[in-house]
């Protein structure tokens, strides 16, 4: 089993949902009013009067052979609006309640 953690503007929030439902993953926790800023060249996303958009993030548990097509959906969804943003980030899961 892996995490992944999905981390997009939320310009792209039905995209993002669109993108799970294709892929048949249920199980996610949406958080919304995600502040941050990309690593190399993103902009802040602050919720502020200079810097006014906010990010979302999901995350999800799924089988291993889950991974890669999420991965490439979020790649796909990235290069539709680069300027926009998203990122995915992959962590392995040992045990889970």
């Amino acid at each position: 089993m892996k995490s992944v953690m999905i981390v997009f503007n939320q310009a792209n929030t039905e995209r993002v949902e669109y993108m799970l439902e294709l892929l048949s993953i249920r199980g996610f926790t949406f958080f919304e009013d995600v502040q941050g800023q990309g690593s190399v060249t993103g902009e802040p996303r602050r919720g502020t009067h200079a810097w006014p958009e906010m990010n979302s993030a999901v995350i999800t548990v799924v089988p291993d052979d889950k991974v890669e097509p999420l991965l490439e959906a979020v790649r796909k969804l990235d290069k539709r609006n680069e300027e926009v943003g998203v990122k995915a980030f992959v962590w392995t899961i040992d045990q889970m309640v």
